[in-house]
């Protein structure tokens, strides 16, 4: 009739596999929602920005990061840009500090 407490504690010890999936679905649950309104979305616009960078060329107006406007003169291959910022003045800045390419340029065409 009476339990001791050693089976009483062994009792609230055995839950089964389905209970302990119910006490980490609410931390699952708010990792999938980070994931999907923090974490991907953040991938995405890091994607794109790669592209966008990797598609500069000679022409295009871009804005720097430090807030810059200019024309893109040289495009090199060590990850710099050299950009006109008024007639004359040129500077070299990180591929990747270029925030937004405000114009893009149309190809040159092969006719001659």
């Amino acid at each position: 009739m009476f339990v001791t407490p050693a089976y009483a504690q062994e009792a609230g010890a055995q839950m089964g596999g389905f209970a302990a999936i119910g006490q980490f679905l609410p931390l699952i649950l708010i990792f999938v929602i980070m994931y999907f309104l923090l974490i991907r979305p953040q991938q995405k616009k890091a994607k794109e920005h790669k592209q966008m960078v990797e598609a500069l060329r000679r022409g295009d107006s871009v804005l720097t990061q430090g807030g810059i406007i200019g024309k893109v003169t040289h495009v090199r291959e060590d990850g710099e840009v050299e950009v006109e910022i008024a007639q004359g003045v040129k500077v070299r800045v990180l591929k990747q500090t270029i925030l937004q390419v405000l114009s893009k340029t149309e190809p040159a065409s092969n006719d001659n």
